[in-house]
């Protein structure tokens, strides 16, 4: 079978998933279960305490004691299970203990699909480079036609968007038994330290104050990240309260806009070598704030009217400016400043940052202001979104006065005990 193609598969099927239930789970919570705003942030809150340390922790395992292909079988097999589990939990405290299980397993699988492509197209002498960014293109494809599956299909408030992605678990983990097997690496003999083998060199950076900042807003940036996959959503369900707009599109098909963003992302990621090259971190970082400025204060005014969808479609197109010149910029920023013998711990620290603590804070902090304005009449978005476009302008305003744009080449190293 081709490669290339059994690639596309997998990355299309491991994104369906995440798309499945990532974007419309929040508004089953909230509108079906009836779940507190504080309740959704901790369930979505999961992702972010996975992503501190499973990545890097399962990423071990997969080098060198089972091959990442049969990990990622695991993995998908027990999200699978607690996918499948979820769909019938009522209780908040049920529902985040079972989604942490799944997210134990299923974030990792992000990075090990990753190694996976690599791995076996270098196998079969494919410039990595040059093939991947086309094969993981489909990754994205995936994830939008499984948000457009659930809203066409009407199931944003149901809980067959988790069965759908239990049932593409299962179909990914089978499917990916066709690949050959990953060979885990050969033990070199040479000895390394603890800190080294749990790949923690790259903390070393954090002892540069340039660098201690860029990770401090990572963290900051990464909270923003989370707030719109856990509360855009349901923002777009609650405008069927307004009779005038109970029958519109927008709240109908609330996923299919969502999805633009989506879109967006894989016409703004064409820019960013342009503009890191032209501007430099620092004020690539700074443009990703102010678009998030203004997909927050874009969902503060709009609403399914004429003029009030404009509104809303524009904060779906900043939105791909907003991610990439950010995670994408970020990454890119981390590979250029560090040294290649902590590439991979510098990445992975990124991502904790980001997705990890970032997002466990962003999800738990935006559900208390969505808590702090909701009232018996229902929640006041406008002020919600206000607040959070309000904390962006402030990261934006701190960072351009503190943060130095990046003027030397000097890699940062460290040494392998």
């Amino acid at each position: 079978m081709n490669t290339k193609l059994q690639l596309k598969v997998i990355l299309f099927l491991q994104f369906f998933i995440w798309g499945s239930w990532l974007i419309t789970l929040g508004s089953y919570m909230m509108i079906k279960l009836k779940f507190t705003g504080i309740e959704v942030g901790a369930v979505y809150g999961t992702m972010g305490i996975a992503s501190v340390f499973m990545p890097s922790l399962l990423g071990i395992v997969a080098d060198r004691w089972i091959p990442a292909n049969r990990l990622y079988v695991l993995c998908h097999l027990i999200g699978a299970v607690t996918l499948f589990i979820a769909a019938s939990i009522t209780s908040p405290f049920l529902m985040m203990s079972v989604m942490l299980i799944h997210c134990l397993a299923f974030m990792p699988t992000i990075a090990i699909s990753n190694s996976i492509s690599y791995s076996c197209l270098e196998s079969q002498g494919l410039d990595v480079i040059e093939q991947f960014p086309a094969i993981r293109i489909f990754g994205t494809i995936g994830f939008i036609v499984a948000m457009w599956m659930v809203s066409f299909m009407q199931l944003e408030l149901s809980n067959m968007q988790l069965y759908i992605a239990a049932g593409s678990s299962v179909l990914l983990s089978l499917y990916s038994l066709t690949l050959p097997l990953i060979e885990v690496a050969k033990n070199d003999g040479k000895e390394k330290s603890i800190i080294s083998s749990l790949g923690l060199d790259a903390f070393i950076l954090l002892k540069q104050p340039r660098l201690a900042i860029f990770f401090l807003f990572a963290v900051l940036l990464g909270g923003i990240l989370q707030i719109t996959n856990t509360f855009g959503n349901p923002f777009l369900h609650d405008f069927d309260k307004v009779p005038e707009y109970a029958d519109s599109l927008v709240v109908k098909f609330p996923s299919v806009l969502l999805s633009i963003s989506q879109i967006s992302e894989v016409v703004f990621i064409l820019f960013v070598p342009f503009f890191m090259k032209k501007l430099g971190i620092k004020y690539v970082m700074l443009i990703s704030m102010l678009a998030w400025v203004a997909r927050f204060g874009l969902f503060a005014y709009g609403d399914p009217s004429p003029f009030g969808f404009v509104l809303l479609l524009l904060s779906m197109i900043v939105y791909g400016c907003a991610f990439d010149f950010y995670n994408i910029s970020g990454s890119m920023y981390v590979e250029k400043t560090v040294s290649p013998n902590i590439r991979n711990s510098a990445q992975g620290l990124f991502m904790t940052m980001t997705n990890g603590i970032g997002a466990y804070l962003g999800s738990m902090i935006s559900g208390i202001v969505v808590d702090h304005y909701t009232s018996e009449a229902g929640i006041d978005w406008h002020n919600v979104w206000l607040v959070f476009a309000g904390y962006s302008l402030v990261l934006a305003i701190i960072f351009v006065l503190i943060f130095q744009n990046d003027t030397t080449e000097k890699k940062i190293a460290t040494v392998r005990n």
